[in-house]
């Protein structure tokens, strides 16, 4: 169980980068989605998405009022404080005016298997990906074919940082911030910057039509409570992975701080993007 501390900053970082991560999802992947679920309408006339890991709920705040027609949003996630949070949060209508209703599910997302997914029309998760070890990407994907339910994946970090105006340091960050992506974490070793792609091979081995498309953060002028706490995260994680970089990366994080304070820091963080959708006679993946 997470103490009230972890889920109070668990809360405010979600809250914190809600507003990117919403310019960023791809809205390429909505048409085949919707064209999708428009085909296979669901027996109760109304779509069930699973949202896996929802967090404080900021996909379904995203997609609900993207998609049409009446709605029943499956909202997990492990913490039932981060639970009450996304219920409270989610909007009321669909894109047509539908209504959208919500039930939380606590538990662990890693045990998921089909006959969870049983009447689901849709999973999604937001950053969730790159938080899980291969064995459990290849059960997730075989949980969805084996439902017949699409999959949109959204803002799985993908391994590459962009920074202007550009550090000698950068570079070797970004390496140390991967390889702690990539950390063992109890028993498990994460796939971290791997997922996204690790996801698509096995819906593609599971016969699953697969679209990909890039999703980055932009960050700079306007976006500088968020710039700054990601910057910090991502210098302490390299440390955290490789402690003899401690004062080469705290003089690189003084310097970066520095240059966001004075509105001079631009950062590109890329993530990936992925929908999967059940293989049709002579469906074509993009």
């Amino acid at each position: 169980m997470s103490t009230a501390g972890q889920v109070r900053y668990a809360a405010e970082w979600l809250e914190l980068r809600e507003p990117a991560d919403a310019r960023a999802r791809s809205g390429e992947l909505l048409a085949p989605l919707t064209a999708h679920l428009a085909q296979a309408p669901s027996a109760t006339g109304r779509t069930v998405v699973h949202d896996l890991g929802c967090g404080t709920g900021s996909m379904g705040r995203w997609l609900a009022a993207r998609l049409p027609g009446p709605q029943h949003w499956v909202l997990h996630d492990r913490d039932p404080e981060l639970l009450r949070l996304a219920a409270a949060g989610m909007p009321d209508t669909a894109a047509d005016g539908s209504p959208v209703t919500v039930r939380t599910r606590q538990g662990d997302i890693t045990q998921l298997r089909a006959a969870d997914l049983d009447g689901a029309s849709l999973v999604t998760a937001s950053a969730l990906l790159d938080l899980l070890t291969a064995d459990e990407v290849d059960a997730f994907a075989t949980a969805c074919v084996r439902a017949r339910c699409p999959a949109l994946l959204a803002l799985s970090v993908v391994g590459r940082v962009g920074l202007d105006p550009a550090d000698p340091l950068d570079t070797e960050l970004t390496a140390v911030f991967n390889a702690h992506q990539r950390r063992v974490h109890g028993n498990r070793r994460l796939l971290g910057p791997d997922a996204a792609d690790a996801a698509a091979r096995v819906f593609r081995r599971r016969g699953a039509q697969v679209w990909s498309r890039p999703s980055p953060w932009r960050l700079g002028a306007g976006q500088e409570a968020l710039l700054r706490r990601w910057l910090t995260e991502w210098v302490a994680a390299a440390i955290e992975q490789q402690p003899e970089l401690g004062p080469r990366a705290d003089a690189y994080l003084r310097r970066r701080l520095r240059s966001c304070a004075a509105g001079r820091l631009r950062a590109v963080v890329h993530h990936g993007d992925l929908l999967a959708l059940p293989a049709e006679p002579g469906g074509t993946p993009v």
